[in-house]
């Protein structure tokens, strides 16, 4: 039995410090065949030098560099336009793949049903320097979660650390890839795939989420930020989606969340 072709979209932006080692956590994974295709999106920093570097000697690598920067979720678009894989990660140039990641969740889907799109699992927390700082199950520990449809658990609360997620092909291409009209894409991938497909959980750690000082967890926690806008339209698109009175309970409690939310930074600013 053939195994599939899993693709690897690695976005750089200003990563110089770290895309060696997201690139190279993909060259150690213990699994084949995987195709990897490294974007820079316009960074003003040594990053497209450090790139080309690490492909110097991987010319099946496909390298894209932007002449102007255009985002996260438009550069992601390019790069699956471009994937061949039956599976897809999203990796960010700053975080690392552990060389499990991919067999883990080949494994996983093996033993899923066709309708499971989404695995996901636990992440290591790492500083600048490459230091823990802890685990994400630990702040947010999803119930066990195989094969099974949360799309109500995903209105309730936010629990997936995004760089874990490794997703069928066919869930993105059903989406029409990531919404280019948003500034952040996790949140309304989450929405929109979980409608109609399952998820699995893996407790393991694999894969080190960097933590930057002016990362986008920061921006997001700003009054009335472009990420703010972007939950809001995302709200709109559930209200649209639900099917159930629960469903919109759900919904109300995720709005008022976001509403004191904005409130507390209002107090605070």
């Amino acid at each position: 039995m053939t195994s599939p072709l899993v693709t690897v979209i690695c976005i750089c932006y200003n990563h110089a410090r770290f895309v060696e080692e997201a690139i190279q956590s993909v060259f150690d994974q213990t699994y084949t065949p995987i195709q990897l295709i490294v974007l820079d999106d316009a960074s003003i920093d040594t990053s497209r030098e450090v790139i080309l570097d690490c492909l110097k000697d991987h010319p099946d690598v496909l390298f894209i560099r932007n002449e102007r920067n255009r985002g996260h979720t438009r550069t992601f678009n390019q790069g699956i336009n471009e994937a061949q894989g039956e599976f897809i990660i999203d990796l960010a140039g700053d975080d690392v793949l552990l060389p499990e990641r991919i067999a883990n969740g080949i494994k996983d889907f093996e033993r899923a049903s066709g309708k499971c799109g989404v695995h996901f699992s636990d992440a290591e927390w790492i500083d600048e320097e490459g230091k823990s700082l802890g685990f994400h199950s630990e702040k947010y520990l999803p119930r066990d979660i195989q094969d099974e449809n949360i799309y109500k658990d995903l209105i309730h609360k936010y629990f997936i650390c995004s760089p874990t997620m490794m997703f069928r092909k066919s869930v993105i291409d059903e989406l029409g890839g990531y919404d280019e009209k948003l500034s952040y894409e996790d949140f309304d991938f989450w929405i929109r795939s979980s409608r109609n497909w399952n998820y699995w959980y893996s407790p393991e750690v694999l894969v080190k989420k960097r933590k930057l000082r002016s990362g986008h967890s920061t921006s997001q926690a700003r009054l009335f930020s472009q990420q703010s806008e972007s939950t809001y339209v995302v709200c709109t698109k559930i209200m649209s989606l639900n099917r159930t009175i629960e469903e919109q309970s759900l919904l109300s409690d995720r709005i008022l969340y976001e509403v004191r939310l904005n409130l507390k930074l209002l107090i605070l600013r």
